[in-house]
């Protein structure tokens, strides 16, 4: 179904600057989703065609447990797990896998209770999905430095070589985590700061303290506050919760990330904090799957399955308005799994297996097909294909267009909830037991 007039924006700062992301390498995936955070890679040689033992350059077991993907920078690649109650951040060797350096970053319990809501004072702190743990965020890095977070706060900075260089616990430093199923939302770099979002129940409709969602910025050199953001929402209890990492968006004349949660889409700047404009009303409820841009345009699916919506941005200013065309569409759309854009289609995944591919201006459906499986980790686009891996570890590799062809079926043989990364022109996929390089041997 697709509905257009979508709820109008609200403009909250207009001041303009320029961003630039270039000075990441195509080559490198340094964040979660890769170099522009959109899933996207520019590599063209990526394998279609593996399986346990064939087309794997290496393989190498993780001690622990997570759902967090790679981040690679040239010969490093970084990854967090957690091992009984330790939290453990690793460096491995790109070509040869070799597990370079282990480093316990922060200690901390994941708390599980049974899955019957939150009643009560329970929402005035966070318990774990089954589906997942402490070491959830995924690293990010500049080339220099690394951040690693973790699910209770612990966040820390260190250098290539393992040396820590600042470290803190966002809980202890701003409050309690209210979300109710456990916090997982990825640190991300701009120049010099690394920046942390926290979306949580507001404890509004409760008596007695209440909670805030933020957005904060440190110093990478120092680990000093440089900003604090509160970020208001007329969402109420479970609905204000949201898993999603930011992305960077570049217009001509601003430098923008964008977030998605808590029933609204909106922009800050990254230098201040400042918000620069939002969009309510995008009802639906607790956001996992994060927002995607391609050719300026946002797409963001609202919480609990609901619309995937569309909405055009100003290519100078970066702001939407009431004349930029945009749509919304109903049908299969993904709980966890973020979108990936390529070549003017959308394509998603939802959870239960359903691959979908869209017209990216109009929302118009050209195929709608279900893979077998389900899914938690997002899909990646190289090369004119997309990648989609479910929780048994069997990747479909579909052609990037507007007809339905699949290319390959891959299994590894271990599951997965991690996202995939790309670099090199090989695929590495954190499975729950192992690191897998797939490609020719370096």
């Amino acid at each position: 179904m697709i509905k257009q007039n979508l709820p109008y924006f609200v403009p909250t700062f207009l001041s303009l600057s320029f961003f630039c992301i270039s000075a990441f390498s195509q080559t490198n995936w340094p964040s979660w989703r890769g170099p522009e955070g959109n899933s996207v890679s520019y590599d063209k040689s990526l394998p279609t065609s593996w399986s346990e033992k064939e087309n794997i350059a290496w393989k190498v077991p993780i001690s622990g447990d997570g759902a967090s993907s790679p981040c690679i920078w040239e010969n490093s690649i970084f990854l967090t797990s957690q091992d009984g109650e330790k939290l453990i951040g690793l460096k491995f060797d790109l070509k040869t896998g070799t597990n370079s350096w282990s480093k316990e970053l922060g200690s901390g319990e994941t708390i599980r209770d049974p899955l019957k809501g939150k009643p009560g004072d329970q929402r005035r702190r966070q318990k774990f999905h089954k589906l997942h743990n402490l070491a959830s965020p995924s690293p990010v890095t500049n080339g220099k430095k690394v951040v690693f977070l973790f699910g209770n706060g612990d966040l820390a900075c260190t250098d290539f070589n393992g040396n820590t260089i600042w470290k803190k616990n966002l809980q202890k430093e701003q409050g309690t985590f209210t979300i109710w199923w456990g916090y997982s939302n990825s640190p991300f770099i701009h120049e010099n700061i690394v920046i942390c979002t926290v979306m949580q129940d507001s404890l509004g409709d409760l008596e007695g303290e209440k909670a805030q969602s933020f957005l904060i910025a440190y110093d990478l050199d120092s680990g000093k506050e440089v900003w604090k953001t509160l970020r208001k929402t007329v969402a109420t209890a479970e609905s204000c919760d949201s898993y999603t990492t930011p992305i960077y968006h570049k217009a001509a004349n601003q430098n923008q990330i964008i977030v998605m949660g808590g029933n609204q889409l909106d922009a800050y700047d990254p230098k201040t904090g400042k918000q620069l404009w939002k969009k309510e009303g995008l009802n639906g409820g607790r956001t996992i799957t994060g927002p995607t841009i391609h050719e300026n345009t946002v797409f963001a699916t609202r919480g609990m399955r609901g619309p995937l919506v569309a909405l055009k941005l100003d290519n100078s200013s970066g702001l939407p308005s009431s004349e930029n065309y945009s749509w919304e569409f109903s049908k299969n759309t993904p709980d966890s799994c973020c979108p990936v854009a390529l070549n003017g289609l959308v394509f998603t995944i939802s959870d239960n297996g359903f691959a979908q591919c869209l017209d990216s201006t109009n929302g118009t459906i050209y195929w709608n097909e279900r893979l077998g499986g389900d899914y938690k980790s997002s899909p990646i686009a190289c090369n004119g294909k997309v990648y989609f891996t479910n929780l048994e570890g069997v990747s479909t590799i579909v052609e990037a267009n507007k007809t339905f062809k699949i290319v390959n079926k891959n299994s590894i043989g271990e599951g997965v909830i991690a996202s995939p990364a790309i670099s090199f022109n090989h695929l590495f996929l954190r499975t729950r037991k192992s690191l897998v390089c797939i490609g020719v041997p370096f």
